[in-house]
């Protein structure tokens, strides 16, 4: 299962060091700062739409059987996405990605679920989420050495061997197993919220790309998929059968862990977007070393995630959960003093302290999502904490990245008061693009680039602190709502159903 689960969060960490690359009209695609964002929000859409769908097909038909087809559809797509030729290619490519992922991710905690007593269970989701800081260990720097000598498709190519291998494994080790009650289907419900998630996050993303939020393409979509999403949920509490059971909400062990794990990821997932741009644009790393510089980051994850089921037993969830969410706030605060000059150890001690303090909350907060629901249910449990996971880290790029967006167009406008008319809204759009500029114009455009740099660093201190606040509230929402530790999941047995159900 955590071989399974390395080549989906691998490639996400392998893309985030290949975005520079990417961007470079000569090397690359020259896809804009608002394309990167829907080069990485079309896979996690596309994955956050149809987990559940997903998740109870797999329940239904076979956990073993969809997460094979799953690595299947992930392969083929990452061979598309390899060899794209344009941004539009690439984002259509990532979304098909995306529809593998989905079909992946629910089945590998579901079967964990299935298969591991629940005295045994954390400890196993523990090392399951130990496997997610190993991908992200490996997959700057494999981005890296791959970026040093191939072209940027050779990222999305890697792909390839790690399905082919997780394929035979799952073929020959993988039990089989699905819930005894036939589930039905929810079609309306996934399709709301394909809409819904898809309108909010294009809005945003078009508010960013424009630099004003007045504008019709901004408010009319984003206000237009809001609506869409309430009537998905207002759908979602009268069917008989959910795709997304809201009422399991009602639960405060489940919701409370549930937003503690859409609240890291939502500030991860936005900051390591920013980041990539600070190391090697602003700082001047190559790919390479700005993928061995995320490596105390992911090294924390993977040593403390398999120890903080540990952790929460000797001191209990809620004091374990708020004091990571504090460092990781803290952290997030940490960012906003970076400079252009900053001395790197700096950056690796903020990385480490952030990592650590993500290890202390996913892991644990996924058991207790996962323990709140009985057993025959991993599957549709799975799918809503994957669900939350990349709809709020789709927000965070989102989100963050137009809020970087907007203050570098701010910042750079009087830069580029020198450029003709028609070249400052392209130039003004990212740093990347106003590099592209500055090197166009040979020795005279030397004067934008402290200037793009310090602007770059403005945005991204706007972007850190509204993450750390975020972060924030997200420390005040666990302290008060998630259980402690005297609270203890207790295994009973339903007079209809044989399987242990969780209180």
């Amino acid at each position: 299962m955590v071989f399974s689960l390395l080549a989906i969060v691998l490639d996400n960490t392998i893309l985030n060091v290949a975005l520079k690359v990417i961007s470079d009209p000569v090397a690359g695609l020259g896809a804009t700062q608002s394309q990167l964002e829907w080069a990485i929000n079309s896979y996690t859409l596309v994955f956050a739409g149809l987990l559940f769908t997903f998740g109870v097909l797999g329940d239904r038909f076979g956990r073993k059987r969809m997460l094979q087809i799953g690595m299947i559809l992930f392969g083929l797509a990452s061979l598309a996405s390899a060899y794209a030729q344009d941004p539009a290619q690439l984002i259509a490519a990532r979304a098909a990605m995306g529809l593998g992922g989905a079909a992946v991710m629910p089945a590998t905690l579901a079967i964990i679920s299935n298969v591991f007593a629940p005295q045994e269970r954390g400890k196993a989701i523990g090392i399951w989420a130990g496997g997610v800081g190993l991908a992200v260990a490996i997959g700057p720097i494999t981005g890296g050495i791959l970026l040093e000598h191939f072209w940027w498709g050779s990222v999305f190519l890697v792909n390839v061997p790690v399905v082919v291998i997780s394929s035979v494994l799952i073929a020959l080790i993988v039990p089989e197993s699905r819930n005894p009650d036939k589930a039905q289907l929810d079609p309306l419900g996934v399709l709301l919220s394909i809409i819904g998630l898809v309108g909010v996050v294009y809005g945003i993303i078009k508010g960013g790309e424009l630099g004003r939020v007045t504008d019709v393409e901004v408010w009319l979509p984003f206000l237009a998929g809001a609506a869409v999403l309430g009537l998905f949920i207002r759908h979602e509490k009268r069917t008989a059968h959910p795709a997304f059971d809201v009422r399991a909400f009602a639960i405060p062990r489940f919701s409370t862990a549930v937003a503690s794990v859409g609240i890291v990821f939502f500030s991860m997932m936005g900051v390591m977007f920013f980041l990539a741009f600070y190391l090697q644009i602003v700082k001047g790393y190559g790919p390479l070393q700005a993928g061995a510089l995320v490596l105390p980051f992911a090294a924390a994850q993977l040593i403390f995630s398999p120890l903080s089921a540990g952790m929460v037993r000797r001191f209990g969830g809620k004091r374990v959960a708020t004091i990571s969410m504090i460092l990781i706030a803290g952290s997030l605060i940490g960012y906003a003093f970076l400079q252009v000059d900053t001395p790197i150890w700096m950056f690796e001690a903020l990385g480490f302290v952030q990592g650590a303090a993500m290890a202390n909350i996913g892991a644990p907060a996924t058991e207790a999502v996962m323990s709140s629901l009985p057993r025959e249910k991993a599957g549709v449990g799975s799918a809503m904490t994957n669900t939350v996971r990349q709809v709020s880290g789709a927000l965070g790029v989102a989100i963050l990245g137009s809020v970087l967006s907007a203050v570098y167009r701010d910042n750079i406008a009087g830069s580029l008061a020198v450029l003709p008319e028609d070249a400052r809204h392209v130039a003004g759009e990212s740093i990347t693009a106003t590099m592209g500029v500055a090197q166009s114009l040979g020795p005279q455009g030397a004067a934008l680039v402290e200037p793009a740099k310090e602007a770059f660093m403005n945005g991204m201190h706007v972007a850190a602190i509204a993450a750390a606040v975020v972060a924030l509230l997200g420390a005040g929402v666990v302290a008060k709502w998630l259980p402690g530790k005297e609270a203890v999941a207790v295994p009973v047995t339903s007079p209809e159903n044989k399987e242990p159900a969780v209180v």
